[in-house]
């Protein structure tokens, strides 16, 4: 059962997390372990400006070394009272932490809720929890996954899938997703916890689709067709793709790729 939990971070002193080495542009051209960090938000919960804000600074300062941290704001609608509806809100997402507050056998799913990776659940925006949460992501191997071929048609974007087999010791197979992303969003709060306030959020999940699956035996390739909503600016959309054990469970490859006009 959901509960309407909105998780008090009164006391908790929230400090910008520090990058653990050189900046990342002079590690370019080494190879970037994907990091898949999901924020469970909304717009109606007062506590959860501070965690999109923590979002904005992992994607904008990318602190950990060798890590790629692909974030993904998922907005419940379970907050949806008071008077405001979250315009990025919606109930597949809220299923979909409903299905991991199952798999981590929690009492009841909250927001700000963080989870790094499919492996790790946390309060949004504990960053000490984060920053080791990430470390840990960014060792383990993952599977390639690659976007392609990224092309727009009216409200209509294609794009081709490859995702590389399990490895050998993997069990059965893994879920392929395809999330279509708002870089960057912005909304003025006119009733709820939030009123009056201007939030703004980054990689905001607008559609999230499961597109098929892989196993040990061979490579998968998809060709993908998603619709825009004709308000969203093409330039401002990026296309993540991951695999991801069934439940849902670990992360086991991701990429992701901005839309050009």
């Amino acid at each position: 059962m959901i509960k309407l939990l909105c998780i008090a971070l009164v006391g908790v002193l929230v400090l910008p997390i520090q990058p653990s080495a050189a900046p990342a542009e002079k590690d370019n051209a080494l190879p970037r372990t994907p990091v898949l960090v999901e924020l469970f938000t909304s717009e109606g919960c007062s506590s959860c400006p501070p965690a999109d804000k923590f979002l904005q600074d992992i994607d904008a300062q990318q602190p950990v070394a060798g890590a790629d941290l692909i974030v993904l704001s998922e907005h419940v609608d379970y907050w949806n009272h008071d008077g405001w509806k979250d315009p990025f809100s919606s109930h597949s997402i809220t299923e979909r932490q409903s299905d991991y507050g199952a798999h981590f056998k929690i009492d009841s799913v909250y927001t700000p809720q963080m989870i790094v990776d499919g492996d790790t659940q946390f309060v949004g925006n504990s960053t000490a929890t984060a920053r080791s949460s990430f470390e840990r992501a960014a060792a383990v191997n993952k599977i390639p996954v690659r976007l392609s071929s990224i092309t727009l048609d009216g409200n209509t974007l294609r794009a081709h899938l490859s995702v590389a087999a399990l490895p050998s010791g993997e069990r059965g197979h893994a879920d392929i997703y395809v999330a279509l992303v708002l870089r960057h969003a912005e909304s003025q709060v006119l009733k709820g916890e939030n009123e009056g306030r201007r939030l703004s959020h980054v990689g905001v999940v607008r559609t999230m689709t499961r597109v098929g699956s892989v196993g040990t035996k061979q490579a998968s390739e998809f060709n993908i067709e998603l619709k825009l909503d004709p308000s969203d600016d093409p330039g401002n959309l990026k296309v993540v793709a991951f695999a991801q054990q069934p439940g849902p469970g670990k992360i086991l490859g991701a990429t992701a790729e901005q839309v050009k006009k």
